[in-house]
């Protein structure tokens, strides 16, 4: 049985529907356009003859950035400093939100006010670049990692999420015989996977994308990552040589955005359905 609409709701959801597809369109064509230029003769990309679809389709630019040895060494720095910033994030905010979810916890307000102190306050660059100088972390991986392991605002998202779990299930785990640690990796991280993809996933695109740390605490041109050869592309205008053959140049530009876009664009179909669930923390209880 069809439920007749009013013209207001026909109207409303037409509306809907156009902001939609006007939306889409606005997200969808910046990475079409990449593409294509990416593709394209440089020539024409350079003219502003490439709108939409690839024209003089070669893959020179591809070839050209493949065969040089800076790009996949800045690449495997960008993936190694991704995946080490994403397991320490998870577990040393797992490992601090976990306790500050309890309430029977001895200075828990204050814990709590000093860590949200940090959300309006910082060192500031300076300091930071001293205590990581004095640390001795300098040209590290450690000058990248340990300095924003742990943000605050996800450690309150996560605590959220761990005061919203039963009781119950920590209680029969501990009659059972478990310990804290032993409830926190058999009980409560099996049933956080909502929050653990979400906060993970944030974690692995800001990181990826991350290259202001890297300019400041990096002078080893081996410890580059991807976003650094990025930079120097898009910004200095030189190629990935730093000096040379510049009639690609554009063509290039485009090619590595593709290439340093598309693992992340690849991540996400896998962790969708925990990432939906992880946007509904604090919205929904029960």
């Amino acid at each position: 049985m069809k439920i007749k609409q009013s013209t207001a709701s026909v109207i409303f959801d037409t509306l809907n529907y156009a902001v939609m597809i006007l939306l889409m369109i606005v997200m969808i064509y910046p990475l079409v356009y990449v593409f294509s230029a990416s593709i394209s003769d440089n020539a024409l990309v350079s003219s502003g003859d490439v709108l939409l679809l690839p024209k003089k389709v070669t893959l020179v630019a591809y070839k050209q950035l493949a065969a040089n040895s800076d790009l996949w060494i800045s690449y495997w720095n960008t993936i190694r400093y991704t995946v080490v910033h994403v397991i320490l994030t998870l577990i040393t905010t797992a490992a601090m939100a976990y306790p500050l979810a309890k309430k029977w916890l001895p200075g828990r307000k204050l814990i709590l006010m000093l860590a949200a102190f940090t959300l309006l306050f910082s060192g500031g660059m300076i300091p930071t670049f001293l205590v990581v100088q004095k640390l001795g972390m300098l040209n590290s991986i450690w000058a990248i990692v340990l300095p924003s392991m742990i943000s605050t605002w996800y450690l309150f998202i996560m605590r959220t999420f761990f005061e919203a779990l039963p009781e119950e299930l920590e209680d029969a785990a501990t009659i059972d015989g478990c310990s804290s640690l032993q409830v926190l990796l058999r009980v409560v991280m099996p049933l956080s996977m909502p929050v653990m993809a979400t906060i993970g996933l944030f974690t692995a695109v800001n990181q990826w994308n991350a290259f202001f740390d890297a300019l400041i605490y990096l002078n080893d041109r081996s410890m580059y990552p991807l976003q650094i050869m990025l930079r120097n592309i898009l910004v200095a205008g030189t190629t990935i040589q730093g000096e040379g053959d510049m009639s690609l140049l554009q063509t290039m530009k485009y090619a590595i955005i593709m290439m340093a876009t598309l693992p992340i664009l690849c991540v996400y179909p896998f962790i969708q359905k925990y990432f939906v669930q992880g946007t509904m923390i604090g919205g929904i209880k029960g």
